[in-house]
């Protein structure tokens, strides 16, 4: 096993390497034994030459740098100090990606990353950000950027504007992964820049709603849009961004707010969702709603809530099924009995709640609420 040659600055890495591993091996290990992550045909494994100072690069604090790329990449990646060997094992594709991925983050160290035809292997989302908006974007010490990379699981950095670039008024800012994640890291940044640079996104809008159309696992990839009034927006987006996510997690579309622009990205049925959902959201604040066909639905799970139980049920300022919705991940209000659709199936003395978003979701919610009726005073 590789070693570093100071002892001081040295143990501390190796002891982290040596850990990371591990576990590595013994995931590699547990999943052969239980036939999941079959190795492809074209497993294989390459390496590279690299400097002392590029490893200590491409390790990053405690690892971090090397896992990040493995998991983007999809690639076991292993660091032979001593030697100053990394290594790359998976299919052929995910080594081509994981030492791309590599070299990108170590030609940082030296200066800007120089992307060129051939780095795009379906993997790379090219946006251009306004000189003005780069440092915002950045964050204090690549703070903002470090924190989408590891909630889209990308890789990101700005890369040196090639030939037919718009000039010096902006920067190239490269993403890679997987089709929704760079969509979700696109987004997040387009929703940065055009709080610094208002009106940004209208000048590529068309650009943005056309990439990647298609491309995931059901071919119906794409890009949705709302418009929103001053007033709608801020109860969409929700006390610290509260309701927006909600709206992604119950969906299981990406949903970001850009300026006064909802974008909705996945499968068609995802966002089908995520627009039906903020439509009953926003229909709350005029009255009771009720969700036609919700029982020939598969996103939605209704509850007959007594009457003298629905306090208990929904807390103080909705506390109780807030705090519910975050650990579940699902959309619940109380819904109207419209008259034939609903009233004539249930009783007077209780009103329904639905649940909406994915099974298990649903299901966990469920037994919350049934095991809080049923502990209610009243």
């Amino acid at each position: 096993m590789g070693r570093s040659r100071s002892a001081s600055r040295g143990r501390g890495r190796d002891d982290d390497r040596s850990r990371s591993r591990q576990r590595s091996r013994s995931r590699s290990r547990s999943e052969d034994r239980g036939g999941r992550n079959k190795k492809p045909d074209d497993y294989g494994v390459e390496s590279i030459k690299i400097t002392d100072d590029d490893a200590a690069f491409i390790l990053g604090k405690g690892g971090k740098t090397k896992e990040k790329i493995a998991r983007v990449a999809d690639c076991e990646i292993e660091l032979f100090e001593r030697d100053l060997i990394l290594e790359f094992r998976g299919s052929k594709m995910q080594r081509r990606r994981g030492k791309k991925y590599a070299e990108g983050v170590m030609a940082q160290r030296t200066g800007p990353v120089t992307i060129t035809d051939d780095y795009d292997d379906g993997d790379l989302t090219m946006l251009l950000v306004p000189q003005e908006a780069v440092g915002f974007v950045t964050g204090r010490a690549g703070n903002f950027l470090r924190t989408i990379e590891e909630e889209w699981c990308v890789l990101m950095f700005f890369c040196e504007v090639g030939k037919g670039s718009r000039g010096k008024d902006y920067e190239k800012l490269a993403i890679f992964g997987q089709v929704d994640g760079r969509r979700g890291a696109e987004l997040k940044v387009l929703s940065a820049v055009e709080t610094k640079v208002p009106g940004n996104f209208d000048r590529i809008r068309d650009e943005v709603l056309k990439r990647d159309i298609g491309k995931d696992e059901t071919g119906t990839w794409g890009t949705d849009t709302m418009t929103f009034q001053d007033d709608e927006l801020s109860y969409a987006l929700g006390k610290q961004g509260g309701t927006r996510k909600k709206l992604a997690r119950s969906s299981g579309a990406i949903v970001q707010y850009v300026g006064h622009t909802a974008l909705f990205s996945g499968a068609k049925k995802e966002r089908r969702k995520g627009k039906e959902y903020i439509k009953w959201l926003f229909l709350q604040l005029e009255g009771p709603v009720y969700v036609d066909n919700w029982e020939d639905r598969d996103d939605c799970t209704v509850l007959d809530i007594p009457s003298d139980c629905i306090g208990y049920i929904t807390g103080a300022r909705r506390a109780t099924l807030g705090s519910l919705e975050e650990e579940w991940g699902v959309l619940m209000f109380f819904m109207s009995k419209n008259g034939d659709k609903g009233s004539g199936k249930r009783g007077g003395g209780s009103e329904m709640l639905i649940i909406c978003g994915p099974e298990r979701g649903r299901r966990g919610a469920e037994l919350k609420v049934v095991q809080g009726s049923s502990n209610s005073p009243f």
